[in-house]
């Protein structure tokens, strides 16, 4: 994967901004030009800085081919949380996003996917109802459409300010993921810095291959809390991306500049044989039920019950 100058307008407005801005880690000043040269690496200290959502579109996909799904959709305050309202608006100014989820379809060298990435910059990425909304609906277009889903995660977890509603979104996606998979469509999930809580616990860990940033953060609970539970002192390196992948819950780990191929080359590898379709038919009629479910205002305890009954039956 090489940086192109005609990857969209995100990306050249970066390479050729000026402003200073300072690495995350090492708090070293450089230029957001010199940033984005590098995919967001700091060339200093190594570490992989946030990236925009759209940004990392635009390195990933092919030049022009990204057409975005449900943009329109914004948040309210289901719960009536007090200040949530300012807080989202304040976020939409910062992120220059609706959300914090972009959805849509796009070609990677060639092989057509549904794919979602996390915006960090929208509340941390944070799951509310509207991120819920988007990625089990991308789902659903997937499993239309025969298509594959490349997710990016980057999450604090749940959206506190939504409450219980932001915590059925697991239930809701994970569902969403399970009528995908029986479909024998391919799910590929890259964590990156951080992935956490319920976003973690969900479906960021259903990919049937899940790959990681290096020095990224993935885990469910901090380090601190784990340790003041448990007593215990946790090992150096504990819930960073090397120590899930020698665990076992990372495939690989793929540095930013080869993540374009690599996706690719899973996508080539995973692509159903020629009139494999015929052979994945039986959960259709599961798939309508979910999307009854997806679309309900809020999702109350009977509604989570059904789903998890129609997942396992």
């Amino acid at each position: 994967m090489t940086m192109k100058g005609d990857t969209g307008l995100v990306i050249e407005e970066y390479l050729a901004s000026t402003k200073e801005t300072a690495c995350e880690k090492c708090k070293e000043p450089i230029t957001q030009g010199a940033l984005a040269k590098n995919y967001f690496v700091c060339p200093k200290c190594g570490k992989y800085n946030k990236i925009p959502a759209r940004a990392r579109i635009e390195l990933l996909t092919d030049d022009g081919s990204f057409k975005e799904l449900w943009n329109e959709a914004t948040t309210g305050n289901p719960i009536g949380f007090p200040d949530y309202e300012e807080k989202s608006s304040r976020a939409r100014a910062t992120s220059h996003e609706n959300e914090g989820v972009i959805c849509g379809t796009a070609t990677v060298e060639g092989n057509e996917c549904c794919i979602y990435v996390m915006e960090p910059k929208f509340m941390m990425g944070s799951m509310g109802t509207i991120v819920g909304d988007k990625i089990a609906a991308l789902f659903e277009y997937a499993i239309e459409h025969r298509l594959p889903v490349i997710g990016y995660a980057a999450s604090g977890g749940a959206r506190m300010q939504e409450g219980m509603l932001s915590l059925m979104q697991m239930a809701k996606v994970s569902g969403a993921v399970k009528l995908h998979s029986d479909e024998g469509l391919f799910y590929m999930v890259c964590v990156t810095d951080p992935t956490t809580g319920g976003v973690t616990a969900s479906f960021a860990m259903l990919g049937d291959v899940i790959i990681g940033e290096p020095g990224a953060l993935v885990g469910f609970a901090g380090k601190r809390v784990i340790e003041q539970v448990t007593g215990e002192k946790l090992p150096e390196g504990f819930q960073s991306a090397e120590f899930q992948l020698e665990n076992g819950f990372l495939d690989a780990i793929v540095r930013r500049n080869d993540q374009r191929s690599y996706i690719a080359s899973m996508l080539k590898l995973h692509k159903p044989a020629s009139g494999d379709d015929m052979f994945h038919v039986r959960s259709h009629e599961q798939h309508l039920k979910l999307r009854e479910l997806v679309h309900r205002p809020a999702i109350n305890g009977g509604a989570v019950q059904k789903l998890m009954e129609m997942i396992h039956n």
